[in-house]
């Protein structure tokens, strides 16, 4: 094999590779084992069809076209590994020229890892918000827990918004009992739209015993689409109490003994999960600064590539929950051109922030410890909801187990470069990493 190379831009280059027909005989030989294989001619044994045969019945250009399938990703490889190439993402390949006998001419383009110089990250120095927290903050805080501890007592009263009713519904079209359509005791919380569109303005007003009809529009089974009457009757109602704020209720809902001791605990929780934020800021405002710095270029094939798996991983997450692409373009009342737009600046910047820490990664010598990489699988089949092994093998299969791998080191370049970095608040405070090894070590324990 004889390949030249030829450089189109800093991200992209062409291959042009000959190989003699000769170097094509190992793959013609297996193309015609695996297609002796699948054809059936009687008097010959599957599998022992000798390759004239092969060549009357299937043709030997189908068997020369598999053989080349075969070749030319072979070749490209040796092509890479000869000229010492970075290759990223998937190459665009084209044959020159091919007959019979000759030699197999073709040109493969293919998108490259840039030389990037990189900034010292010592000279990168950001600014992020001041941390502040309201007391109205601390309040919504101390609320949830509150609901979380309220009751539910009976009253001799009309229903109304917040309060929990125990009901029977019944749906007719035109007379006619609609299948499923009938439900005894539910309880449903009044306002709160979990069930049919008209029930909760219905109910107001209503108390135990009341009964009531409301027409509703049917979204499922037989009567889609159609008008249905609905009638409703309460059983009970009963309205939510809240436990007062008292030393009595932080005993209840926490560890302390007294109120302000409970509200300056959730002060320090929103504190640290607001720190966590700044260093997270932090972090986007430094790689967008060392970006610019090292005025990486964005490889083209790469950028679309990543395009199209974020479009389909977008479709695939509206199908899931019901929708369309038209249903959601309609809903944000955007045209496909312009989340094609966002989508690739989006693919834009994330491949040039991989391409930067992969040259810090490769300049500083990171390695990834079996240790490290076992500990993101365990992370990532518990956000999967998978067993370990399992997610590890499907990795495997699906080819991804090395841009996990990859995703890693550049977590460990990053991480290193966040060590380096001047980060100060708008206040003209340092901000450092404490926050973000606290809770690295917290969840570290936790999964351990």
């Amino acid at each position: 094999m004889k390949s030249t190379v030829e450089t189109l831009s800093p991200t992209r280059v062409r291959l042009a590779i000959e190989v003699p027909f000769v170097e094509l005989e190992p793959s013609l030989k297996k193309a015609y084992r695996e297609i002796g294989q699948q054809v059936q001619v009687p008097g010959f044994r599957r599998g022992k069809v000798p390759p004239a045969v092969i060549d009357q019945r299937v043709g030997r250009g189908t068997v020369l076209n598999e053989a080349v399938q075969e070749a030319i990703p072979q070749n490209i490889l040796a092509a890479v590994r000869e000229h010492d190439l970075k290759t990223l993402g998937r190459p665009e390949v084209e044959i020159t020229e091919f007959a019979d006998g000759d030699s197999l001419n073709f040109t493969a383009e293919v998108d490259v890892r840039p030389e990037i110089t990189l900034p010292d990250p010592a000279s990168i120095e950001v600014t992020v918000d001041e941390i502040q927290v309201a007391d109205s903050e601390i309040d919504e805080q101390v609320n949830s827990l509150r609901e979380r501890f309220a009751t539910l007592k009976t009253v001799e009263r009309a229903a109304q918004e917040g309060d929990y009713v125990q009901i029977d519904l019944n749906a007719t079209v035109d007379g006619e009992e609609v299948p499923g359509g009938q439900a005894s005791n539910i309880s449903h919380e009044v306002g709160s739209k979990q069930l049919l569109p008209g029930l909760d303005e219905a109910l107001v007003g209503l108390a135990a015993d009341g009964t009531t009809t409301f027409s509703t529009q049917l979204v499922g089974g037989d009567y889609a689409g159609r008008d249905a009457d609905v009638a409703v009757t309460v059983r009970t109602v009963k309205e939510k109490e809240l436990p007062e704020l008292n030393d009595d209720f932080a005993q209840l809902a926490s560890e302390f003994d007294t109120i302000e001791e409970l509200r300056n605990d959730l002060r320090e929780r929103v504190t640290r999960g607001k720190k966590v934020e700044q260093i997270y800021a932090a972090r986007d405002k430094a790689l967008e600064q060392m970006v610019a710095a090292a005025d990486v270029p964005a490889p083209e094939g790469v950028v679309k590539e990543e395009v199209e798996s974020r479009k389909a991983a977008m479709v695939d997450q509206l199908e899931r929950i019901g929708a369309s692409l038209e249903e959601y373009l309609a809903a944000e009342e955007k045209t496909e051109e312009q989340i094609d737009a966002e989508l690739t600046q989006a693919a834009t910047e994330g491949v040039k922030i991989q391409l930067l820490l992969d040259t810090l990664a490769d300049a500083e010598d990171v390695q990834v410890s079996d240790d490290e990489f076992g500990h993101e699988i365990v992370h990532r089949a518990q956000r999967a909801g998978m067993a370990p092994q399992q997610y590890y093998d499907q990795l495997v299969r699906s080819g991804a187990a090395a841009a996990v791998f990859g995703d890693v080191r550049r977590g460990k370049a990053l991480a290193s470069v966040m060590e380096k970095i001047k980060i100060k608040d708008s206040a003209g405070n340092e901000v450092t990493l404490d926050a973000l090894r606290a809770q690295n070590e917290a969840e570290h324990n936790h999964e351990h």
